[in-house]
Parts: structure tokens; sequence; C-alpha cells
């Protein structure tokens, strides 16, 4: 059996197909109990592209990332759609590979194609998200945001990545550590300049502390190579702190090949929770976060955003990150490592 169309709703209702359409959409009109009964007898459903007609909406949102490839991003898009559905939006996922000018280009592209965006700014000095925003498309940040002028037009998302930074050096210092190295992602994006900051501040308050520190711009050959670089010191650091899980995937490959043994020789802490972590030997001590719930939350106040006329006032909400110790830390090693 063929699906109901809107004449068949007009038929059994006895008005016009014009007039159903403006019921529909939500306008007084005659005879409503007599369409309602119809729509109810015939199960009629519009079909979103009536829908995006009447209203002028696409139903679809985008979600904007730096990388697909990162089981972060691919957590949050997962809390994104869940929500959506079940406002029946449609989700596009674009991918912007850390590239300023390739999200200026997306962004743009955007505009009138969808509804609304989630983003990852890629850098905090980004201004397109503004332009973008004022050419109509309404914008939620998730994980990163921009500073200056105009950051607070934008409701976000966002982790307490200083709290998780600070308690994983806390944690190495506990433990004896005074050769402690971090491997950072970009320091003009959000997680990457907080967790920094927040990790050496940290250590800085322990005089006999050497800090380390290696760029590994968020992926996960630059985790690796970031690892060898240290370990190939004369005086090479007894602990790590990565700052993202990609890095960390990187930095694990490296101490295999060079045969370090995690704890004994060097302890490591990862920012963000794989799925495999707890099964990894030994187990990966993390920095973990609410990811679905971040992209849940972001799509939530894109909706409201939506739904609501007028001016609203942007939200900044901030998640709680906790420190999940296993056994890839543990005290100091009490001789140097040989090769």
């Amino acid at each position: 059996m063929s699906e109901a169309t809107i004449g068949d709703v007009a038929r059994r209702a006895g008005v016009s197909t014009t007039t159903v359409s403006r019921f529909l959409a939500g306008q007084s009109v005659r005879a409503e109990e007599s369409i309602r009964a119809a729509v109810q007898d015939l199960a009629y459903r519009p079909s979103p592209a009536a829908r995006s007609l009447r209203s002028g909406r696409t139903r679809s949102i985008a979600v904007v990332v730096p990388d697909v490839t990162n089981p972060f991003f691919a957590a949050v898009v997962k809390g994104a759609e869940a929500v959506a559905r079940q406002d029946e939006y449609h989700l596009f996922l674009s991918n912007t590979d850390e590239n300023v000018d390739r999200e200026a280009a997306v962004l743009a592209d955007l505009v009138g194609r969808v509804d609304g965006a989630i983003l990852a700014p890629t850098v905090e000095s980004d201004e397109a998200p503004l332009r973008a925003q004022q050419a109509g498309l309404p914008i939620v940040f998730l994980d990163r945001e921009i500073g200056g002028t105009g950051s607070d037009l934008f409701d976000s998302v966002l982790v307490d990545n200083a709290g998780g930074s600070r308690r994983a050096a806390e944690h190495l210092l506990d433990l004896g550590h005074r050769r402690i190295a971090i491997v950072n992602g970009t320091v003009n994006s959000t997680p990457g300049r907080q967790r920094r900051e927040a990790f050496l501040e940290t250590l800085q308050k322990v005089e006999t502390v050497h800090v380390y520190e290696e760029v590994g711009d968020f992926r996960e050959q630059g985790g690796y190579q970031a690892v060898m670089r240290l370990l190939a010191l004369e005086h090479p650091p007894t602990a790590l702190f990565v700052t993202n899980n990609l890095m960390t995937v990187g930095a694990l490959r490296a101490l295999h090949d060079l045969g370090i043994r995690v704890p004994d020789q060097l302890s490591i802490i990862g920012f963000d929770d794989l799925d495999l972590a707890a099964l990894l030997m030994p187990p990966l001590t993390v920095v973990s976060r609410p990811m679905e719930e971040q992209g849940a939350l972001a799509m939530r106040l894109l909706l409201r955003r939506l739904s609501e006329s007028g001016d609203v006032t942007a939200r900044r909400i901030v998640l709680e990150t906790n420190l999940l110790v296993r056994g890839s830390t543990g005290p100091t090693p009490t001789h140097r490592r040989t090769t």
C-alpha cells in the first residue's frame, strides 16, 4: 500500500490541499478537527522535503571537525547525532584537516545549505566563524573556541582541560618524577594552549623538576616522532604526558619500537580515554572526559538557538575531566635506562 499524500488528506477532510498545508504549518484554518482526524486515519506523514519548503528549513546540520580520524570526534558526532535524530534533523560531517583556509571555505559553502553548524575551530584567532554567523549560519563551538571580539556571540561546550592536565602533573610529581615531558598539540588551539599552560604551571611550582617539551601536532606520527626525540636525549624524561589520544597512540608505538618497559622505565599519561586503554599491558592512565555528552550538549544548544526567535544569550558549558589511574604510571625508575 502506498503512503497517503496531502491530496488524500484534503479529500478525506473535504478541504483544499492549500488548507491542509496551512494546517500542517501550524496556522489556524477551518475544519481543523476534520483535517486532524484525516491525518490520523490515513497515518499521513509530511515528507522532509515538504516540511523544509514550508518552514524555510533544510532539516540539516553540519558538524565540522579538524580530524575525522580522531576517535574523540567520532564519539562527539555519535552524541550529537542521537539528539538530532529525535528532532528529525540530518547530520553532515566535514573535515578541515586542521587547516584554517579549508575551514573558511567549508563554512562559506554551508551558508544557506544547512540550518546550523557545530564547529571545532582550527585556531583561537579564527575569523571564519564570525563571518559565517554574520551571513546567517548559527554556530555552536565544540571542544574549542575563538578569542577576541565576537567570541561571546557563540554557544560552546568545552571541558576542563586545565583541571585534567593539572591532575596529571600532580600525579607524576606524587610518584617522585622530576624529569617530566609533555607532548603537546598546536598551542594556537584551545585544548593545546590550556593543557600545556596548566601542566607546565603545575610543574614549575617544584624547583627540582626538569621539564621537557615537544610538539606533536595532535597527530599519531607527530606523537611518535616527539617521543623518539625525547628518548634520544642523554638524560631522557622518566614520565610523559601526551595531550591527545592520537599522539598517545604514536607515543606508545615509539616506546614499543625502542623496547621501553612501561612503567618500569617510563610512565605515561594520555589525554582522552581509548576503547582499548584498559586492555593494554599495562593499562593506560588517562585524563578522561564525557565525549558523547559533549556532542549531545552541543546539539541541544544549537537546536535551542534554532527554535527561539530574537536574541538568545550565548551559553558556555564546561564539563569535568577525571584522571583514571591505571598501570602505565608508577614510581620514578631507580636506575638509568640502558641501551
